[in-house]
């Protein structure tokens, strides 16, 4: 985690230049060869002293933006917080314990979500509710059959 550097210097340089060490040559090539990892963990990988995870986010959304590929993005951010927050899986039952897993879950997700897809993000955290997935559900990418039912591509 960041002590505090992170906000020195040319952020941006630093960031895409720790990419390209690690031969890729965006900052999205880098986090969808890890797309299970949460944003700290991509943000530690890439230096665990100076870069920041809304660094690395912030990045990824202007590369999203530019490529029109925002949707796939907000994707992609809901499966590293159900990896993070549901290691097993989609729970088989929602008690008070499993439905606060799923909230903050469905919560962080929708505070990484660009504005323009908010609205879509609630919408969709309230049907997951409503109607849960299948027990042990674990997408491991964006184009995971259900997520892309839940959020399919609309930029053009």
């Amino acid at each position: 985690m960041s002590d505090g550097r992170a906000w020195e210097g040319n952020i941006k340089a630093r960031l895409y230049e720790r990419v390209r060490e690690r031969g890729y040559n965006s900052l999205t090539a880098f986090a969808e060869a890890r797309p299970t990892a949460s944003l700290l963990a991509l943000a530690d990988e890439l230096g665990p002293e100076d870069i920041a995870a809304v660094q690395v986010f912030s990045g990824l959304v202007a590369e999203a933006e530019r490529s029109r590929k925002v949707t796939r993005l907000v994707r992609g951010q809901l499966v590293r917080e159900l990896f993070q927050r549901l290691p097993n899986g989609w729970p088989a039952v929602l008690d008070d314990e499993n439905r606060l897993k799923v909230a903050v879950a469905l919560g962080t997700w929708t505070a990484y979500s660009p504005e323009t897809h908010k609205e879509r993000v609630r919408r969709i955290g309230d049907a997951l509710l409503a109607t849960p997935p299948p027990p042990g559900w674990r997408p491991l990418g964006p184009d995971d059959e259900l997520l892309l039912t839940l959020l399919p591509d609309e930029e053009a």
